[in-house]
């Protein structure tokens, strides 16, 4: 129990009603204030105290002052057995509770068993079992009981549950399965014998080229010569899946045979099943990423090869007026001796360059370079990936990208160059521009499309679609059906839906409300903006827009002398005794749960390695340079521990719980009352092109990995977070402020 209460929650929880109090009569003051302190303790937790130390102070004091008694009276209540026994006795009959008992902790295991199939967590399933008890009207058990109980439920799921899907599973998938786990080799040789084994599936791809295509597509086949029946976890907890799939992604090739067949099919075919959509989203990936290449090197190249030729002609208003002019005034006369008098030949020349340059001749120029680049060289592994995938859409109105998708499947074979205009949909497929340049005329006069000009504009629409989800893949998860990231009732409950998302049905009704909104902002903007010293409008150039720097703020007047306290308390601290002290205090690393279903390592050197692991990992410095002959580690031993112990979630956990922890601590005469209010900004990091994350970073024109912070007023960061170089900041600022897990709650950003 907590040791700390406000005073709206004493007067709530620890307050006495005349019911209680009629229990007090007949008792001596010791007694009277110790059997007021039990009851209310039952009714707040559903146990009895073990001693003093369990019973916060605040909440003696408050009962004390209620009855008229003093503090101490409670140093004076005995905690012997014989009288604890009376009083929780009387208790428990006031409130119609009974003691728990073996058959009790049975019952509640059996249970608890079916809550275990969908859900994993400890601190799900503890409260669980206690609203079991309370439901039965039973006292709660002790903590090691409910440990217990919990582990053996636990168990008992998860042996039925490996049980139920090893017999779901075919004999020849099982072969597969063996076979799997018998070739253990390495990534690069199976990208030469396309013989995938289990340790060359947990690899990730590599930047979008020829090799890391056929890589995936291999790994892709190899999952699917295991023909996993499609409903094979239908009735298995998504949440519970992930974990068999990072239990069998951390464990070894000998540790995965060594388990029993069922755990051991169950696990690899979790694992088989979630990296075949994580194998479908890197493939969609690298098919983004090679359209888009495509597209940014033909650009580049246009520009360049234009802007050597291209001169800006001014004043072009005043020389089509020349012209009509001297063309009106002569119209039987030659165009040489008309109007090359009035306007110069080259001027006009530079005239026709800037249209062209800027105009439908750009868009023509760069798409046949766009076409160029994919028949020499793109051709060969963007038909793969086609074919390695089903495309499917929702919408009627982009259904004909997935007709043309398919139509292109069905000629792979092919080697016509043409295709009737007839055959292929071309609406919401080739953009108006670039008609003229897919649909030619042939000898006969009639129209025919030219297939390697169709097959990029069917890329770039595809493109469009998969990046706003109005095309998914069957079989993917980022790109899954965006039915699925909606409730499955929501039909049949969109009042309610909408009721608690506090928006009208009527679609009208929305658009005015927000149409509304955004006159009033616009209006106020326009009033406000004349007045604002800080902004200024510019007639001419890019930035038409300017903003004056911000004032810098003062110095906190005790900050410098904080600064040298710091340093004359503790002047050699390091960053390892600071995260050891946090673990002292927080106790975070007991959210780390290994990946199996039991721990060896005793709690004391656990968290050694943990912590450990967590500085070499969080510092950057990695895990062979932390080790030491005094800490009597070895680096196998810290890998393990960080294969089996840190996944995400544990990880998000344990931040958001130091967090907490500084936010409780802090005080507020010297950092000021708790904010409500976080900022957020990027910061671009360097990294080595072997980080599978690296990227070229169009604003600071360099590659490396961008990370999002999100702080607090008082410089406390809540949540940071990896994005890709090219996100959108609002889109990173979004999940820092729904998604830092910490008990701050962020108003404004």
């Amino acid at each position: 129990m907590k040791q700390h209460w406000l005073p709206y929650e004493l007067k709530e929880l620890w307050s006495l009603s005349p019911e209680e109090q009629v229990l007090l009569a007949g008792r001596s003051a010791s007694n009277r204030l110790g059997f007021a302190i039990l009851l209310k303790f039952f009714q707040i937790t559903g146990q009895f105290p073990k001693g003093r130390m369990d019973v916060p102070r605040q909440a003696v004091a408050h009962l004390a002052n209620e009855l008229g008694t003093s503090v101490s009276d409670f140093d004076d209540y005995s905690f012997s057995d014989r009288l604890l026994k009376f009083h929780r006795a009387d208790i428990r009959a006031f409130l119609g509770f009974r003691a728990p008992t073996n058959e009790d902790a049975t019952m509640a295991q059996q249970w608890l068993r079916k809550e275990a199939l969908t859900e994993r967590s400890t601190a799900h399933l503890r409260e669980s079992v206690r609203q079991w008890y309370v439901d039965h009207r039973i006292e709660q058990p002790t903590h090691a009981r409910a440990t217990r109980i919990i582990n053996a439920a636990v168990r008992a799921a998860e042996t039925a549950c490996f049980e139920e899907i090893s017999s779901r599973l075919p004999d020849h998938t099982k072969g597969h399965m063996d076979a799997l786990l018998s070739s253990p080799l390495s990534s690069q040789e199976a990208t030469e014998d396309l013989s995938i084994g289990f340790q060359a599936l947990k690899s990730a791809p590599g930047r979008p080229r020829l090799e890391t295509v056929f890589k995936e597509l291999a790994k892709l086949e190899r999952i699917a010569q295991l023909t996993l029946p499609r409903d094979l976890f239908s009735e298995v907890s998504a949440k519970i899946v992930h974990t068999y799939r990072l239990r069998a992604g951390t464990e070894s090739i000998t540790e995965l045979r060594q388990h029993p067949k069922p755990i051991r099919y169950s696990l690899v075919a979790a694992f088989c099943h979630e990296r075949h959509a994580e194998i479908i989203d890197g493939l969609a990936d690298v098919l983004i990423q090679l359209v888009h290449n495509i597209g940014a090197r033909a650009e580049k190249h246009v520009v360049q090869e234009l802007l050597g030729d291209i001169r800006a002609v001014h004043g072009k208003p005043r020389l089509l007026y020349k012209l009509a002019d001297a063309a009106l005034g002569n119209p039987d006369g030659l165009v040489k001796d008309v109007l090359f008098s009035v306007v110069d030949e080259k001027t006009l020349e530079a005239l026709g360059k800037e249209y062209q340059a800027k105009g439908p001749g750009y868009q023509r120029q760069m798409q046949i370079l766009v076409r160029n680049a994919y028949r020499g060289h793109y051709r060969r592994m963007v038909p793969k990936i086609l074919h390695a995938l089903e495309f499917r859409s929702n919408n009627a109105h982009h259904r004909p990208v997935v007709n043309a998708l398919e139509y292109l499947k069905g000629m792979q074979d092919a080697r016509q160059r043409f295709m009737n205009v007839q055959d292929v949909p071309v609406e919401a497929v080739v953009p108006d521009e670039l008609r003229p340049l897919v649909i030619e005329r042939d000898e006969k006069g009639g129209e025919r499309v030219n297939r390697i000009h169709y097959e990029v504009c069917v890329l770039q629409a595809l493109r469009e679609r998969l990046r706003c989800k109005e095309g998914w893949i069957e079989g993917a998860n980022r790109y899954r059906n965006p039915d699925q990231d909606v409730p499955q009732d929501f039909t049949d409950k969109s009042e309610e839906y909408y009721s608690t998302l506090d928006q009208p049905m009527d679609a009208e009704t929305f658009i005015t409300g927000m149409q509304q909104e955004m006159r009033e902002a616009l209006t106020h903007f326009n009033q406000t903006l004349p007045q604002n010293d800080n902004v200024s409008l510019r007639e001419k150039g890019k930035k038409r827009i300017r903003l004056s720097p911000l004032d810098p703020q003062p110095e906190p007047m005790q900050l410098r002398a904080l600064k040298g306290e710091i340093g004359r308390r503790w002047p050699m601290t390091s960053l390892l005794d600071v995260l050891k002290e946090a673990e002292l205090r927080i106790g975070f690393t007991r959210l780390f749960k290994g990946r199996g279903n039991r721990e060896i390592l005793d709690r004391k050197t656990l968290q050694q390695r943990l912590v450990l692991c967590l500085y070499g990992l969080g510092s950057n410095t990695g895990l062979k340079r932390i080790l030491s002959k005094e800490q009597g580690t070895t680096y196998d031993e810290l890998l393990y521990i960080k294969r089996r112990f840190i996944p995400v979630e544990p990880l998000r956990a344990a931040i958001a719980e130091v967090a907490n922890a500084i936010c409780a601590i802090r005080q507020p005469h010297i950092w000021g009352e708790g904010t409500t209010a976080c900022a957020s900004d990027s910061k671009k990091f360097g990294a080595w092109d072997q980080n599978l994350m690296t990227e070229w970073h169009i604003r600071y024109r360099g590659r490396g990995v961008m990370i999002y912070w999100h702080v607090e007023k008082n410089a406390h960061c809540i949540y940071s977070q990896l994005k890709r170089c090219s996100a959108s900041e609002v889109g990173a600022m979004i999940p820092g402020v729904l998604r830092h897990c910490t008990q701050m709650a962020v108003n404004k950003q």
